[in-house]
């Protein structure tokens, strides 16, 4: 799994962004490419903000137990599985701000750097270590890049 704290692979991923445009359509998939970028950034902005409400301990436990192995996992998500609740989008969105916002997310995660995510709390998992979130930002957005052709 290539490593997204690298200047490197962000560098990569930015460009696989850039090469979107708003008339960029899905190889699979509902998504409109403005709700996929927004949809991208529902992971960040479970991270930078409180936008998203916490899940309770009960809720936790079982995305715990179901959930995290395939989300922290090295392997690749199937097309068309199924999102969290949080992360549908079903309104439309403006391409450029969500890119803009992608993108934005994208380099200030790896300006933090994968020490500041060792042990870092997340939402739905609980602790994870910077391999279970290198993997977590990476997948998914490789996953939804991959599903727009870039």
């Amino acid at each position: 799994m290539k490593n997204i704290f690298t200047k490197e692979v962000t560098e990569e991923v930015i460009q696989r962004i850039e090469n979107l445009t708003s008339e960029t359509q899905p190889i699979w998939g509902k998504m409109s490419v403005a709700q996929m970028l927004a949809h991208c950034c529902v992971t960040y902005e479970m991270i930078y903000t409180d936008k998203h409400p916490k899940p309770n301990a009960f809720t936790k436990f079982m995305l715990k137990l179901f959930v995290k192995k395939i989300v922290v996992s090295e392997k690749s998500y199937a097309k068309n599985g199924r999102t969290a609740p949080q992360f549908l989008i079903t309104d439309e969105k403006v391409f450029a701000t969500e890119k803009q916002r992608l993108i934005d997310y994208i380099n200030q995660t790896q300006k933090l750097g994968a020490t500041y995510f060792e042990g870092k709390e997340s939402n739905s998992f609980g602790k994870l270590t910077k391999k279970e979130w290198n993997n977590m930002f990476y997948k998914h957005l490789d996953h939804h890049l991959t599903q727009f052709g870039v």
